[in-house]
């Protein structure tokens, strides 16, 4: 699962390859209001100023309904259980995952992500202010799209600007809808804290973070992993709020020894 407003082509071709090396089957999909799953255009205006004080009624759906939604594609596809992984947004999702369907998770990792907690992962708003809206014209979002991967990505590694370029021109064309970001937003802030919750687990997880990363502080990591019993933390120096080409070995790597973990888990109980 990918990030707000990110779509399953910003889980990198390369990447996925990586993993699929490693014997690992890949299954990217769009969200709920990303790319070409259902949007909510008719649903109210979400508002994001009232939902960081705590009014929520402009929320049309939480973390919740957006993990049902990836239980009901396992259902769709056959499968009972899956290794779950999910990136930011997504990470948040995946936890949800295993705490409502503990008995649909082989494995859990949660990337770029945090607990809900509003104490720790904050985005450093200093940094990402001066980025402005997202532009409605295609060229104007793809402009966009590379000055906030120079913010937000990995200041550890040369950042592909011709691969954010190319991936962003792909996701205009598939989808453009900003308030469905704005949505799926205020249904995170809405789902609350899951630190308590995420205690209950007891399933093998992988907590990835970057130690730059600006969008979700690697405190947001650090909470995870040890809310989480058991949680491997791996923090990657350099790594931003991005999957830079040059880590993708390494954090394929980390992911299917975590699968290869919970299967021998798995035969022996």
């Amino acid at each position: 699962m990918m990030g707000g407003g990110a779509q399953m082509i910003n889980w990198p071709e390369g990447f996925c390859t990586e993993l699929v090396s490693r014997g690992v089957q890949v299954i990217r999909f769009d969200n709920r209001d990303a790319g070409r799953s259902p949007h909510f255009p008719d649903t109210q205006v979400p508002d994001l100023q009232a939902a960081l004080a705590g009014d929520f009624s402009s929320v049309s759906y939480t973390l919740s309904d957006m993990a049902a939604d990836t239980v009901g594609l396992l259902d769709v596809l056959g499968f009972d259980s899956a290794h779950i992984v999910g990136a930011s947004l997504g990470g948040m999702i995946a936890q949800m995952i295993a705490i409502e369907y503990p008995g649909r998770v082989r494995s859990l990792t949660s990337m770029m992500s945090t607990t809900g907690d509003r104490g720790v992962g904050q985005p450093n708003l200093t940094a990402i202010s001066g980025l402005g809206a997202q532009p409605e014209d295609r060229q104007g979002f793809i402009d966009w799209q590379v000055r906030a991967f120079r913010v937000i990505g990995s200041p550890g590694f040369e950042c592909d600007e011709a691969g954010v370029a190319d991936r962003a021109g792909r996701c205009y064309d598939r989808d453009h809808d900003r308030v469905g970001m704005a949505r799926q937003s205020v249904a995170a802030l809405a789902s609350g804290d899951r630190t308590a919750r995420l205690r209950s687990l007891r399933v093998p997880s992988l907590v990835l973070h970057g130690a730059d990363d600006l969008m979700c502080d690697v405190s947001g990591g650090r909470a995870t992993a040890e809310a989480i019993p058991g949680a491997k933390l791996v923090i990657i120096d350099g790594m931003g709020h991005s999957l830079p080409r040059q880590l993708w070995s390494e954090m394929a790597t980390h992911i299917a020894d975590l699968v290869d973990r919970a299967e021998a888990i798995a035969t022996t109980t």
